[in-house]
């Protein structure tokens, strides 16, 4: 029987491209794994920053109605820094 060259080379390339396509393969699994992941991880934070944002605006508008809470409110930045010094006037 005769050796024949071409065959050894195509299923040589047969089995590279194999190994290529498990490769290949798995790491797709992989990155849609960490995909699925990052959006669970990005919904939960975008849920928080919502209610945050509803609870900072509830305690804006809770202090027009109660401003012994203002000092609170500014400590955080959600209110801005109130002076009391009097308005300079301009020269003439």
């Amino acid at each position: 029987m005769r050796h024949n060259p071409l065959g050894a080379f195509l299923t040589g390339l047969f089995v590279l491209g194999a190994l290529a396509v498990t490769v290949l393969t798995v790491t797709y699994v992989q990155a849609t794994r960490n995909l699925l992941a990052m959006q669970w991880q990005a919904a939960i934070i975008n849920k928080q920053r919502t209610l945050a944002s509803a609870l900072a605006n509830d305690l804006v508008e809770y202090s027009r109605r109660n401003p012994m809470i203002d000092p609170i409110l500014q400590s955080v930045g959600l209110k801005g820094r109130l002076t009391n010094a009097p308005a300079l006037k301009s020269a003439k």
